[in-house]
């Protein structure tokens, strides 16, 4: 039994590729470990707030001199991290847009990158604090970025890889619908991805 953390970063609603595959591999993941709990969360719904310097002067202030309202511009921030270190497996939907991830899914980064609680610094540098996590990526594309000419426009893969490798998390698969808007290829793009998916 797991329990499963699947983000939706997708503006798309029922027709996004990435919510399908996402759920597609979600489903797997479940075929597998039976029993398995989901917490799906639409990143869209949230109104997640970026990223400012009221809310990275509270992250890197001590628990016991936060203020009232260094406490409220952590809210959102202490509920996504306890999302996340409650969960076995991330299943991260990423569709790919102008090169590279949408910012509600930037803004869920920013919010769980927390010093002390999901990597620390060393004298060697940061070092994750989640070994104990899966992620797998469900990514949709336009085009074709896994290979080929257009490989090297692909920032999604690469900066999620990095990032969770960062926090910890090297335990890291990506399947893609790739080619949703390419004729002869969209027919298929879903299905050949979602046959793709192994679940170790």
């Amino acid at each position: 039994m797991k329990r499963i953390l699947h983000l939706i970063s997708s503006i798309q609603g029922d027709q996004s590729y990435s919510i399908k595959l996402g759920r597609a591999v979600v489903e797997k993941v479940i075929e597998k470990y039976p029993g398995s709990t989901v917490d799906e969360v639409n990143l869209n719904e949230l109104d997640i707030p970026h990223l400012n310097p009221k809310i990275l002067q509270a992250m890197f202030t001590p628990g016991e001199q936060l203020t009232e309202e260094d406490k409220a511009s952590l809210r959102y921030s202490d509920e996504a991290v306890k999302q996340l270190l409650d969960s076995d497996i991330i299943v991260i939907g990423a569709p790919l847009y102008n090169f590279t991830i949408h910012t509600t899914l930037k803004a869920w980064m920013d919010h769980i990158t927390r010093a002390g609680i999901t990597f620390n610094y060393s004298e060697n540098g940061p070092v994750g604090l989640l070994k104990d996590k899966k992620a797998y990526v469900a990514m949709s594309s336009g085009g074709i970025y896994s290979d080929g000419p257009a490989k090297g426009y692909d920032f999604v893969v690469p900066y999620l890889k990095l990032f969770f490798g960062f926090i910890g998390v090297t335990d890291f698969t990506v399947f893609r619908a790739e080619g949703v808007k390419i004729p002869g290829v969209k027919e298929h793009a879903l299905e050949k991805g979602i046959e793709s998916i192994h679940i170790d």
